[in-house]
């Protein structure tokens, strides 16, 4: 049988623990980062008061960030990097062989950035932080949107001293957000990167959020969203979403090639891809959050450019930056044709990049030498326009 080497994110955990069961022991109540737990590499701006589409005001956000490279004197070589549904600020952790000296995004060149986003959950303002009244804001957490993001990343450039970015990019929900910017701030990218993405949510992607929504709301630890002081956290919930959400990452000829009907060898009864899948469900579950969970797929289903432009091929046209789109060949989550309409109808398109992989989705974190050399002439092109 032929391995496949897959990909597999890690990241934060916190002290709150339960045992469970042997095969996902510990898992926390919420894997969010806390106030007081330790930073890292992690920076914080605090942005004040942000404005959303609904007309609400979310107070007192707060970004999180990581940066590599220098700033130079013009602030002229910044690069913003959009990071997905379940990524966070700290790229290399996620995006492996992509920032540092000599790489795709290069910091011997490049000052490169990535905010967590607003309704994240490693140091951003989410539903895991405190709220003014001291308490976690929970299920009191406003809806927010794509376009919100894209105002929180703004007034975050702005508190860096950042006019322009170089370069806009990002995989899935963040290049959701590299396409409003180009839309909502075209004079402040030289050019956008959009990887496994599109211009507005599918029927078919808010038909299968819909079930992972579902998963979560219903575990008998969620509370309405209100589970941060409890002992239990609706983690169930949340592993079924990630059970779901990762074979959408991934491909039926990968799950069949690595796993194919083979139980597991520990007379379990389970199915080796089974067990997988419980393993990706406990690694998510120890580094993120439920009710971000929610916020974020919500976000990713209420994402349409198209949304009060005259419908998505107007808002495409009305582009005027660099756009490079990139598919990957197998994405069944994203199929290439999503990408195709973004360099059919925005004018300043490239040709498209496809990218052929046995991963469809993820292929955006592993196929590093393609995706690279997508990132490399993105960059070119908005070199250009410095």
């Amino acid at each position: 049988m032929t391995h496949l080497e897959g990909h597999d994110l890690s990241g934060h955990h916190t002290p709150n623990r339960v045992f469970l069961t042997p095969e996902t022991p510990e898992l926390p109540v919420t894997g969010a980062w806390r106030e007081g737990d330790e930073p890292g590499e992690r920076k914080f701006l605090k942005l004040g008061d942000l404005v959303l589409e609904s007309g609400e005001t979310l107070p007192d956000v707060t970004v999180a960030y990581q940066e590599w490279g220098q700033l130079n004197a013009e602030a002229s070589n910044a690069v913003l990097i959009n990071h997905a549904l379940t990524g966070w600020s700290d790229v290399p952790a996620w995006w492996p062989a992509m920032v540092g000296p000599g790489m795709p995004f290069d910091t011997d060149r490049y000052y490169v950035v990535c905010p967590n986003v607003i309704g994240g959950c490693q140091g951003s303002t989410g539903p895991a932080s405190l709220a003014p009244d001291g308490h976690a804001w929970g299920s009191r957490f406003p809806r927010i949107t794509v376009r919100d993001q894209v105002a929180a990343e703004v007034a975050f450039a702005d508190a860096l001293g950042i006019d322009r970015f170089v370069l806009s990019v990002g995989p899935s929900l963040g290049g959701m957000r590299a396409l409003e910017w180009a839309v909502m701030h075209p004079d402040r990218v030289g050019a956008i990167c959009v990887i496994g993405s599109g211009s507005a949510a599918t029927g078919d992607q808010i038909g299968t959020a819909s079930i992972q929504i579902r998963a979560i709301k219903t575990d008998p630890h969620f509370h309405g969203g209100d589970y941060y002081d409890d002992r239990v956290g609706p983690v169930e919930g949340l592993g079924i979403a990630r059970r779901i959400a990762h074979l959408t990452y991934r491909t039926d000829y990968e799950m069949d090639v690595r796993f194919g009907h083979s139980l597991q060898p520990d007379r379990t009864g389970r199915w080796s891809v089974e067990s997988y899948l419980d393993h990706q469900a406990a690694k998510l579950a120890r580094r993120f959050d439920a009710n971000t969970y929610l916020v974020l797929v919500d976000v990713m289903n209420t994402h349409d450019i198209g949304r009060g432009r005259g419908g998505v091929e107007a808002a495409l046209a009305a582009i005027t930056v660099p756009v490079q789109a990139v598919a990957i060949d197998t994405d069944r989550l994203f199929p290439p044709s999503l990408q195709q309409q973004i360099a059919d109808y925005a004018p300043r398109a490239e040709q498209l990049i496809t990218l052929h992989s046995p991963y469809g989705h993820d292929g955006f974190l592993i196929e590093v030498e393609g995706v690279g050399s997508a990132v490399r002439h993105s960059l070119k092109l908005g070199d250009a326009k410095r």
